[in-house]
């Protein structure tokens, strides 16, 4: 076996340990008591973060994640909306998305949460999504996975030291093999350590908690299976999901039952989600050109829609996608006249004025917003990249700076920070920013390389040279940790 498939073969088997959807099975229906972190004994909330790092950090290298602003924004504030509501919280929560149509999602180590962009197209409703992102936040407060692999470890040695090898393997040569995290063959593997019917019990049960608890449609679970189980009843190829995990009758039944302890309430939906869901539809899904502008053209003329300036929002996204930026305009000029400070439509209205060149008039608009969202990850790397198409780089960089500060996770920020640097004539930062952006995707070789090249442009600025020295003994302690976990 070459180098390079004995690292495939270890990068799936480690994704087949961190990748979970939901697991739909029979269980019987009374109530079992919250095990939370009882049953952990040896794997350690620090060793738990460690691997989540990792993880993340390997999935960052090839896995197709959306460094979409909007979506990323949207993504967290609903996880956090949920977080908030949830206990045992005990390690802060990251939301992220992958562009993949499957119906999916899934929780690792650190309190990581990855949802593919397939949910949103299959959800009616917010209350649907947030079912979902509720049952793999209790995954996560539960510990599910560390309990899983403490069983694991005790039955089988070779699964922690293949999950380990893999990871070693991964940062140690980070382009061998990576486009294996996202393939479907990769996925399919997840079967080898499902969460027990006992986790799936719990996560459902307190996952319906913290989802009415933070305002949303108990209901949102059972439409959703039960949506599922329709459409891919006499399906020849069913999601990725429902190919794992059979989705049961009973499974939905006790959704039901569970749901109707509450009292009955109307729960609007949510207009972002929408706004999210049409976004997706246009940008990141199969649709083409002609799909995504019959589509909302359709749902405008037979009014089916739940939010009509969704439908708008998402021809104007389409028209634009086909460079009919005046009709697009039109149509996004007429929702911000009605909602001025929507981040959907600040977002699209700043992508025309930039295709026209207009990037005084972005800036006005953005500038303004910034004084009402400071830390608005939308407003700030859109106003950061006009900054630095408008050669006004020296503005973006303390923007970008400050974001990075705030959440040291968002790559999208240090991209940007980099072409700021470069922009403004500082190849040292240029290269420590990259160097930062490298090792967010497990490439510490690559990282250590770029702080070579600042260090040797840095001759003339002490303080820089220490700077840079400590961040390369710190990525070489990185890498070593990893060998010796």
């Amino acid at each position: 076996m070459t180098k390079i498939k004995a690292a495939k073969s270890l990068v799936a088997g480690a994704l087949s340990l961190a990748y979970f959807s939901i697991a739909p099975m029979s269980f019987a229906n009374s109530d079992l008591p919250d095990l939370g972190t009882a049953a952990v004994n040896t794997f350690s909330l620090e060793k738990e973060n460690t691997y989540g790092d990792a993880y993340m950090r390997v999935i960052r290298s090839s896995a197709p994640l959306l460094n979409d602003p909007v979506l990323n924004q949207y993504m967290t504030e609903l996880g956090n909306k949920l977080v908030a509501h949830a206990t045992g919280v005990k390690t802060p929560f990251y939301f992220f998305l992958l562009r993949n149509d499957e119906i999916n999602a899934f929780a690792f180590f650190g309190g990581h949460v990855g949802v593919h962009t397939g949910l949103f197209l299959n959800a009616d409703n917010e209350s649907q999504l947030a079912s979902v992102i509720g049952h793999e936040i209790t995954h996560v407060t539960q510990r599910h996975l560390a309990r899983s692999f403490e069983a694991k470890e005790k039955s089988s040695a070779a699964t922690m030291a293949g999950l380990l090898g893999a990871i070693l393997l991964t940062i140690a040569a980070p382009q061998a093999g990576m486009a294996a995290l996202a393939t479907t063959q990769a996925l399919a593997t997840q079967a080898q350590i499902n969460y027990t019917r006992l986790h799936e019990k719990e996560a459902d049960r307190i996952g319906m908690k913290i989802l009415v608890d933070a305002g949303f449609d108990p209901n949102g679970a059972a439409d959703f299976f039960a949506k599922l189980a329709t459409r891919y009843r006499f399906t020849s190829k069913p999601p990725q999901m429902l190919l794992t995990h059979p989705l049961p009758e009973s499974r939905i039944a006790e959704a039901r039952n569970r749901a109707a302890q509450y009292p009955h309430r109307y729960i609007p939906d949510n207009i972002d989600f929408q706004l999210a869901k049409a976004r997706i539809q246009v940008r990141f899904s199969s649709y083409s050109e002609e799909a995504a502008l019959a589509l909302f053209n359709d749902k405008l003329k037979k009014r089916s829609y739940e939010f009509k300036q969704a439908a708008q929002y998402g021809l104007a996204l389409a028209l634009l996608r086909s460079e009919k930026e005046a009709e697009s305009e039109q149509i996004i000029d007429e929702l911000l006249s009605e909602d001025p400070n929507n981040l959907f439509y600040i977002d699209t209205k700043t992508d025309l004025l930039l295709a026209r060149g207009e990037h005084k008039a972005a800036i006005t608009l953005l500038e303004k917003q910034r004084l009402l969202k400071p830390t608005s990850q939308v407003i700030n790397i859109n106003l950061a990249n006009t900054y630095i198409e408008n050669n006004q780089a020296s503005k973006a960089i303390p923007i970008l700076e400050d974001m990075i500060f705030l959440d040291r996770q968002n790559q999208l920020p240090l991209l940007l920070l980099s072409d700021a640097y470069r922009k403004s004539g500082n190849k040292a930062m240029e290269h420590y920013a990259k160097a930062e952006s490298m090792a967010l995707a497990a490439d510490y070789d690559g990282a250590i390389d770029q702080l070579n090249f600042a260090y040797r442009l840095s001759e003339s600025d002490p303080l820089q040279l220490a700077r840079i020295e400590a961040r390369i003994r710190q990525f070489k302690q990185s890498k070593r940790a990893i060998e010796q976990l």
